[in-house]
This record gives C-alpha cells, structure tokens and sequence, in this order.
C-alpha cells in the first residue's frame, strides 16, 4: 500500500511561512487564519507535508482499504491562492457555501486569493461543521 505524503513533520509553521510565502499580504493572512483556526480548533498548528498547515487530527479508512491521518483543519498559502480545509460534505456546509464570498470549490477545498474575499464568520461555522462531522464519522483528536 503506498504510503501517505501529507504527514505531520517538524517544520516550523512560522518558519515555512517566511520561507515559502513571497507576498506580504498573504503572510498577513496566513498569521490571521492560524490566530482563527488555533481558536476554532484548540490545536496548535502543524506542517502536514510540506505545505499544508493543519489542527489537530483524525484517522480516516475507506471501503478500498487505505487509510491515514488527516487534519481537522487546514490551509495551504499556495503561490496562486490558498487552499483551505474547513469543508466536509454536509447539508449546512453547502448551504453555507452561498455566504462564503468570493471562491472556488474543489472536491473538498476552498480556493481563494486573499483573506478579504471570503466570509470569516462563515469559515468559523463551516469549520466547526467539519469538527463535528469528523468527530462523530472517524476517530479524531476532537475527541480528548
């Protein structure tokens, strides 16, 4: 079974931020959604992989066999836009969607440019939807 590439490591969050991220702007935001998703989730954040900062944790197994841990949330300060991690398949989640602001929707991530374009009351409720989904459909951090 092949082995998963987004896994917690020992970078620095802060550290890869000023790295990785050449726009002052999105350094702003990417310190302003770690204040927001520290709150909303209780965890302090993480490097899942080499770009993805994430809160807390669950264990997900699907029907196929594979299985692995994921964050709880999470966002990504990609070059083009972020990605964002709050988002689980749920009926208030995609009635939520409507009063996000200005995105795109991927599979299960939320693409924006800048932290301005979205709704933060409405990434705080998707949020802690997703918490809650995860709680109560996987083993899961939330949990202790």
């Amino acid at each position: 079974m092949a082995k998963n590439k987004t896994t917690i490591t020992e970078v620095d969050v802060f550290d890869f931020i000023e790295a990785y991220v050449d726009n002052d702007q999105k350094k702003v935001d990417s310190h302003k959604l770690i204040e927001l998703m520290r709150e909303w989730s209780g965890f302090e954040p993480k490097m899942w992989g080499p770009t993805i900062i994430g809160f807390g944790n669950y264990h997900y197994k699907y029907e196929s066999g594979h299985e692995g841990d994921a964050p709880l949330l999470g966002f990504s300060p990609r070059k083009s836009q972020f990605s964002l991690y709050v988002y689980s398949k749920t009926e208030k989640s995609d009635a939520l969607l409507k009063d996000l602001g200005k995105f795109k929707m991927g599979k299960a991530c939320i693409y924006f440019k800048k932290l301005t374009d979205i709704n933060i009351p409405i990434v705080e409720q998707l949020s802690k939807e997703t918490i809650a989904y995860l709680e109560e459909h996987h083993e899961c951090s939330c949990r202790n």
